[in-house]
């Protein structure tokens, strides 16, 4: 009530956004900007909030929709000039910390792991047990790198000579993000983007985040303690709630874990 009301100044209010799972472009629980557009979308614009809390729990995982998300969280947090504050949970790496990366403040619990700037590729070469199976691989190409890093061929000098290249381009912009980002904050003498994590205090010394806190007592420190909290989440699809999946889910599912395993979650 007190907030239609007229001379009477409404308590603050923060809109939490809950980022939950490995980041990918299409999948079921999988973090893409076309599943977190709308939720950040109504997290800045609905009700005039006075913040943003971003709640981060994400292995990482695609570099475009990674760097999509942040671009979206930065293009909103200046068009409503709503500062944006980020809570990581067990963990913000890789892509995941590229989207922490566009909060104004990031805040860990003690046993939270950040980091991972670096790109991977990994997969599989089948070409010696098709030939022990006597398969016969056909395809055909116009273009001589069309088929590269074919797993079911040998692996070609040349073709992992042009992945790591790609793989040098995509960490630079990832380098260049959080240097823009966080670089006042960056020691000079330390190389942080070899891939390697912190865990807690360790992430806030290297400058990788700002503090220990948690969602609550951070916002209300900040805000008051009549600060109110508005939540936004994703919701399930009506035939998830039911229990029902499809194979698809299956691989995502597989591919999600893969992520998580690298931390021991």
């Amino acid at each position: 009530m007190k907030r239609w009301l007229p001379f009477v100044k409404s308590d603050p209010t923060v809109a939490v956004v809950r980022l939950q799972g490995a980041i990918a472009a299409t999948g079921r629980g999988m973090l893409n900007d076309q599943s977190v557009g709308p939720l950040l979308e109504r997290a800045f614009t609905k009700g005039k909030p006075d913040a943003v809390a971003l709640v981060i729990n994400s292995p990482g995982g695609s570099p475009a929709q990674s760097s999509l998300i942040g671009a979206r969280i930065r293009r909103l947090a200046e068009e409503k000039e709503v500062p944006v504050y980020a809570f990581v949970e067990d963990v913000a790496a890789s892509g995941g910390y590229w989207i922490a990366a566009a909060a104004d403040e990031i805040w860990l619990d003690a046993t939270s792991i950040v980091g991972s700037i670096g790109v991977i590729s990994a997969s599989f070469g089948f070409h010696e047990l098709m030939e022990r199976q006597g398969i016969e691989r056909r395809v055909y190409t116009a273009g001589k790198d069309k088929s590269l890093l074919d797993p079911f061929r040998p692996e070609r000098p040349e073709d992992v000579e042009r992945l790591k290249g790609l793989q040098a381009q995509l960490h630079e912009t990832f380098k260049g993000h959080i240097t823009a980002r966080r670089g006042a904050k960056l020691p000079e003498d330390r190389d942080l983007y070899t891939g390697e994590v912190w865990i807690g205090q360790q992430g806030i010394d290297v400058g990788l985040a700002d503090g220990i806190g948690h969602v609550a007592p951070v916002m209300k420190e900040k805000f008051g303690d009549k600060t109110r909290f508005r939540t936004y989440g994703p919701r399930r699809p009506l035939i998830s709630r039911f229990g029902f999946s499809v194979v698809d889910d299956t691989l995502h599912a597989l591919e999600a874990r893969g992520l998580w395993a690298r931390y021991g979650l």
